[in-house]
Parts: C-alpha cells; sequence; structure tokens
C-alpha cells in the first residue's frame, strides 16, 4: 500500500506495519519473561484474524463483539475485524451482565470474542438467555475446555484464516480495502451514570482523523516506549494505541493495573497513558512510606514537597525562578525526587491523563518532581480527544488547547461544544438521542458536550463541571461539585468522595478514606480500633477530617462550604454498582444506596424543594 495519509483505520494499520516488519512494535509478559510482537507477525495474525472471520460468515458492516482484558490479542482481534470489514463492539471486561446483554442483542453481533474461562463463566448466563438467532459466534483467547460447537479458540480462527489465505492469496487485500472514510469503524456503548447504554457510532474517518490530529502535537520520536495498562474497551487507550502504531511507538502491554508498578520499573517506558487515580495512588503510597520514616527524613520529605510546589508553580507559569529557589530544588531533587523518577522506569518523557480532572495540587506536585503530567479531554462522541495540553505547552489546572482541525467553543449557558471530523455519526439506533446532542447552526453540526467550561485568551480550557451534576441548593444557589472533590481529593487521607447537596440547605460530602494512611494516623491517636466500620464512626476521626477538608476549602464561597461529612467504609467500586466501567462516579446510584445516611448529615426538620 502506497504511503499517502491514511484514510481509514485499515490504511493506517497497512502503513505502519509494512513501514517496521522487521522492528517490534508490541510486548507483553508471560511466564516471567517478556515477549516481543514484530510488524512482520502482527500482520500476519491480522490477516489471518480477518480471513477467519470473513470464513465464519462475517461481511462488510457486520458487528463483531469483542469482551477481554487488554492484551495483544485484544489489538490483533479489534484489527482483524477491521480489516475483514467488520463493526468492532467494544464491551468491558467488568460490565454489568445485564449491559451485556442488551449490548450483543442490540449490536446484533455476529462473533463474540471473549479473552478466556473466567469470563467466558462469568457472562455465561447472558449467552444462555440469548434466542438462537441472536447467539453469536464465540472465539476465546484461550482453550476453556468446553464442549460447545459455537465455541473456538483464536488459534483455531487463525488456522481457518491460513488455510483460506492459501486457497484465495488476493482475498485478504480485497477484504481490507472494503470499508470507506464514513463507513462505520466501532459502535462503542456507553454505560452512563443512568439509563440503557448508548451505542457511540464511529467511522473511520471519525478515529484516523483523531490519530492523525492528536498525535502530532506530542512531538513522538521512533525511539519512544509506551507502556499500556487502560483498557481498550474504553476508546482512550484504543485511539492511543493507533497513534502508537501510526506515529512508531513500541507499546508494551503491562499484566493489569496491579501489576503497573513492578512493569514500569522493568520496561521503563517514555510515555505511559493514565488516569487521575494512578496519580492519586502513587502520591499516597509515597506519603505512607514518608510517614514511616524517621523523623529527619519526614522533615527533608516535606521541605521537598513545600519548595517543589512554589518551583512548578513558577515553571508553570513561565516566571522567573529565583535562584536561592532553584538551588534548594535542585538538592532537595537529589534527596528525594530522583527516587520518585527512579520508580517510573527513570526514563519518562511525560505522563497523558484523561478519562477525569486532575487535581491541580496533585499536577503541581509531580510538576515539582520533574515528572511531566499532561492533561487532556474527550469523550467517545469525539473519538475521543478534543484538546490536550502539549509538552512544550502545558498549563495546570486546564485540559489544554484544541487539537488542530477542530473547534470548540462556549455556549450562552457555559455548555462546551464541538465541531471537526472527530464528533461521532450518531448513537446507533436512537435517532432521538442523537438530536438532543447533534444540533445544526448557521456554521453546520455542533456536538454538544453536557460539560461547562471556559476558553482563556490563550485557548486554554478549563472545564468546571458537568452541566447535569450542577447542585441547586433549597436556598437557590447553584454548585459545581467537581472542583470541591478534586480539592477535597487531594488531601492524603481521602481515597474518594462525592459531594452532594441537590435541593439542600448546603452540601455534605461522603467520603471513603485511604485505609492505610488512615490506619497508620490512628496509631498516632492511639485508637486501637482496626475494623474500617469502627474507624469511620470514630468521632475524633470524623473530627480530624472535617477539619482537613475546612483548611483545604477555605477559599470557598459560603454556600459552597461543605456542612457535614459522612466516612463510608467501602470504597466506590464498578462491582458495587457504584462506578461505571471508566471509573466514574454513578451519583445517583450512590445517593440512592446510601439514602438514610445522607438523610442524617440533615435536620429532620428540613423541608426538601422537588
Amino acid at each position: 500500500m502506497d504511503n499517502h495519509e491514511p484514510r481509514t483505520l485499515n490504511e493506517l494499520f497497512a502503513q505502519a506495519v509494512a513501514g517496521r516488519s522487521a522492528e517490534v512494535v508490541m510486548q507483553y509478559k508471560r511466564n516471567r519473561a517478556w515477549h516481543d510482537i514484530t510488524g512482520a507477525q502482527l500482520d500476519e495474525r491480522v490477516r489471518n484474524t480477518a480471513l477467519g472471520l470473513h470464513s465464519l460468515g462475517v461481511r462488510r458492516g457486520d458487528r463483531v463483539a469483542l469482551l477481554a482484558e487488554s492484551c495483544p490479542e485484544w489489538s490483533i482481534s479489534d484489527y482483524g475485524i477491521l480489516c475483514s470489514g467488520g463493526v468492532t463492539v467494544p464491551v468491558y471486561p467488568t460490565q454489568a451482565l445485564d449491559q451485556v446483554g442488551f449490548i450483543l442483542r442490540n449490536s446484533g453481533a455476529r462473533v463474540l470474542f471473549v479473552g478466556g474461562s473466567k469470563l467466558l463463566r462469568r457472562i455465561q448466563p447472558v449467552l444462555d438467555g440469548l434466542k438462537k438467532d441472536e447467539a453469536p459466534a464465540i472465539v476465546t483467547f484461550e482453550a476453556t475446555g468446553a464442549d460447545d460447537g459455537r465455541l473456538m479458540t483464536l488459534a483455531d480462527l487463525e488456522a481457518r484464516g491460513g488455510e483460506l489465505r492459501t486457497r484465495s492469496p488476493e482475498l485478504f487485500r480485497e477484504l481490507q480495502s472494503q470499508p470507506a472514510p464514513d463507513d462505520l469503524a466501532t459502535i462503542i456503548y456507553t454505560s452512563g451514570t443512568t439509563g440503557e447504554p448508548k451505542g457511540v457510532m464511529l467511522s473511520h474517518r471519525n478515529l484516523v482523523f483523531d490519530v492523525l490530529s492528536s498525535g502530532s502535537v506530542f512531538k513522538l520520536r521512533p525511539d519512544d516506549l509506551a507502556l499500556s495498562f487502560l483498557p481498550l474497551s474504553h476508546v482512550f487507550e484504543r485511539t492511543v494505541l493507533y497513534i502508537y502504531m501510526h506515529f512508531g511507538v513500541r507499546v508494551a502491554f503491562a499484566r493489569g493495573v496491579e501489576y503497573v508498578a513492578e512493569d514500569i520499573k522493568e520496561i521503563r517506558p517514555t510515555i505511559v497513558t493514565a488516569v487521575p487515580r494512578l496519580f492519586e495512588r502513587i502520591y499516597s503510597t509515597i506519603n505512607k512510606r514518608a510517614a514511616e520514616a524517621a523523623p529527619w527524613q519526614q522533615k527533608v520529605f516535606h521541605r521537598a514537597l513545600a519548595v517543589g510546589r512554589k518551583y512548578a508553580v513558577l515553571l508553570d507559569r513561565g516566571e522567573r525562578i529565583p535562584l536561592g529557589l532553584a538551588l534548594e530544588h535542585r538538592i532537595l531533587d537529589r534527596l528525594v525526587f530522583q527516587k520518585w523518577r527512579d520508580a517510573v522506569g527513570g526514563r519518562m518523557r511525560f505522563f497523558l491523563s484523561g478519562g477525569a480532572a486532575l487535581p491541580s495540587e496533585l499536577a503541581y506536585i509531580f510538576l515539582g518532581a520533574g515528572i511531566l503530567i499532561l492533561q487532556g479531554y474527550g469523550l467517545t462522541e469525539t473519538s475521543p480527544v478534543v484538546a490536550v495540553n502539549r509538552p512544550d505547552a502545558n498549563r495546570v489546572g486546564t485540559i489544554g488547547q484544541v487539537i488542530p482541525g477542530v473547534r470548540v467553543r462556549v455556549a450562552e449557558d457555559g455548555e462546551l461544544l464541538v465541531q471537526g471530523d472527530i464528533v461521532m455519526q450518531g448513537y446507533y439506533r436512537q435517532a432521538e438521542e442523537s438530536e438532543h446532542v447533534l444540533q445544526r447552526h448557521d456554521d453546520g453540526v455542533w456536538f454538544y458536550t453536557g460539560d461547562i467550561g471556559a476558553i482563556d485568551a490563550d485557548g486554554f480550557i478549563r472545564i468546571t463541571d458537568r452541566k447535569k451534576d450542577l447542585l441547586k441548593t433549597s436556598l437557590g444557589k447553584y454548585i459545581a461539585p467537581q472542583p470541591i472533590e478534586n480539592t477535597i481529593r487531594s488531601l492524603p487521607l481521602v481515597e474518594q468522595v462525592i459531594v452532594i447537596g441537590n435541593h439542600r440547605k448546603y452540601p455534605s460530602a461522603l467520603i471513603v478514606p485511604n485505609f492505610d494512611a488512615l490506619r497508620a494516623y490512628a496509631a498516632t491517636l492511639q485508637i486501637a480500633v482496626k475494623e474500617h466500620a469502627d474507624l469511620v464512626r470514630h468521632p475524633r476521626i470524623i473530627e480530624y477530617f472535617k477539619k482537613k477538608i475546612d483548611e483545604a476549602t477555605r477559599e470557598l464561597a459560603p454556600h459552597e462550604k461543605i456542612k457535614k461529612i459522612a466516612l463510608l467504609d467501602e470504597e466506590f467500586s464498578v462491582e458495587g454498582g457504584e462506578l461505571t466501567p471508566t471509573l466514574k462516579v454513578r451519583r445517583k446510584f450512590v445517593e440512592d444506596k446510601h439514602r438514610d445516611l445522607i438523610d442524617g448529615l440533615y435536620p429532620k426538620t428540613e423541608v426538601e424543594l422537588g
């Protein structure tokens, strides 16, 4: 295939592997060893997978579902689906079973890829509940031992494809060249915080434009090495993987979130995409270790944090750094921050953070430590990257500047609107929902993001809240909860937080503590309680949290200040229903689950407004 600018994901893939045939493009760890995949090997497996799908009856436009943990096989299957002319339908491994059933039925998936035995057992009730004409053929990444005529392994599928290649050598090229730029490439079902999943329809044009435009701003290099651990079922990591392939970046797949700290030291990446939760946990671990150190080491640690923050703020603002501060920072950097950088491999050029707001305090702390975190922004409906900070143009507290070729403007009510080739075709089989967010103006169609924000004179965008998350107190005052939550979450003892107060007199907060840090603090107070449930109800613990929150939020307007708090003894989780698969809090679910606890934070005489 020639080297013209790719118009489809299939062309993008063909160019990437053709130009890197002998190079290692992917790595993964199994049986305690790292294994390499070259461009030629990846190409071979994708060709066989695509032809294997064709042999199962998959034709142009057919939907193929993909439910698996992130690994090279996920990517091979995705490319195989696309190169067969099919449409990839990712499903989160943690997705609620009723939603898995909805996605399979709604999309009409002809084939379903499943990671392995454990996932297959998990979704078996869903498969058993499908009608005969709804049941897809199933391809597993590993042998399951199950006796089912609809079941085959990925190796079996590739073998079928290899046999078909021998009989029809030109068939793959024909299939691969089928899709046009405006053909559907994927349907990604967003679980949302309420209601049934909505199938976001993204075309080849949508994704390729986002790959070329957003990828161009990072100045990626052939010697870059990326560690991938976020779920490929999320459009963020999947688009990033396409970017890596196009720009010649080698990708190492982490074994899972629990192994990231170990894998990052072994691989020593230069780029990692992450979510704020990772940085919160890294900082929490650092704080815990510091609390266990000798008193003089604790003093040095806290001085380093203070100096690092001052240094980072001036650096971020582009202001002159006084000589004394620069010298002290250099000394403390060698004593403290060098260890932080070594813990993330020692070669990190930057982290790219997405999925949720990154607390500014956290960004300053890491920047002061010489670890650059670039915050970006996007939605599934925008393929996803809309705006991002650059290595040479970063501003803490913002989501950066709009990527080339995309327009963003602020509506009268503060909602951000997006226009460009990254905007989805609509929601699958949901015309009314599509019309609600894709609205035509005199200058074309604009996507209504639902996010409230502002754009400064230099084009940097700040997100202040989700439009639907704004709280209105019973006194008629509006409160944006996310900035308050970000401030509270930056406290070392806080793991998760949700601000409540809609139709109430004042805002309150439900807080999940960082229990490792909390137990260490309780020990200093000689509180011997060990059970989480007893810890969160201890008056001195509650008093301490309230004091720290009051200090952290002292700059807030009076009506925004947190008046009451409640500590929870269990972390919000996907399995528990409090989080979506993309780790966004389902506010209504949390409020319903803890209704009695919340009611206890407000006087019985309070009259709620509907």
